[in-house]
């Protein structure tokens, strides 16, 4: 099946999906899409609650594409899929993890475009990826920075596991007026999975 999405063409017959939750799935983080997570990125209100206040060319975009393909071993990333359509999962953000191997920590990223905004779907993903962290990375812990003006966001993080670790003052802007950034964190005998199973649950079978 081919869909549109504005000004963008997804052809998901068999869609890729690596973990799924109840109203969110997380598949990879593909070529195919760039330009997709360029209109994503560019989004008013992903500029700003990245702490942005310029957007990027489609160029630029496309050639840091092949930079962040060749970095997956530090930074896994993932397209944040939903799942609650009827018409079957449609692509509408990522989520990535900075992973610090010395330490066996990350730091959470994660967007969502308009088409995945207010559907229930940010916790979802943010868990998955947290479970992604914790169960197949074994990392240790998990923080974010959010701004403080951001209120959406921070209630998903605290929804899905995140606690509060610190604020750094005046560290970003929010449509233009300096804010605080929040710390957070999530550490791994914490963390609960999307179906409310513990990261200490059984063993994987190893695809068998």
């Amino acid at each position: 099946m081919t869909r549109t999405i504005p000004d963008h063409t997804v052809d998901d017959d068999d869609p890729v999906l690596w973990l799924r939750g109840e109203r969110a799935a997380l598949g990879p983080f593909t070529r195919a899409l760039a330009q997709l997570y360029w209109r994503w990125e560019n989004e008013p209100e992903v500029i700003a609650g990245m702490g942005r206040q310029t957007p990027e060319s489609l160029e630029a975009r496309l050639e840091g594409y092949d930079a962040q393909a060749r970095s997956m071993g530090t930074i896994p990333r993932f397209t944040v899929h939903d799942l609650t359509r009827d018409d079957g999962p449609l692509p509408v953000g990522t989520t990535a993890l900075r992973i610090d191997h010395y330490v066996r920590t990350a730091e959470f990223v994660m967007l969502l475009g308009a088409a995945g905004r207010g559907r229930g779907l940010a916790p979802d993903a943010t868990r998955l990826t947290l479970d992604y962290a914790f169960r197949i990375c074994q990392l240790r812990s998990v923080w974010l920075r959010v701004l403080v003006a951001n209120t959406r966001a921070v209630a998903v993080y605290e929804q899905a596991g995140f606690r509060h670790a610190g604020r750094m003052r005046r560290a970003g802007y929010w449509y233009g007026a300096e804010v605080d950034e929040l710390l957070m964190d999530v550490v791994a005998d914490e963390h609960l999975g999307p179906a409310g199973t513990s990261s200490s649950a059984s063993e994987p079978s190893a695809g068998v």
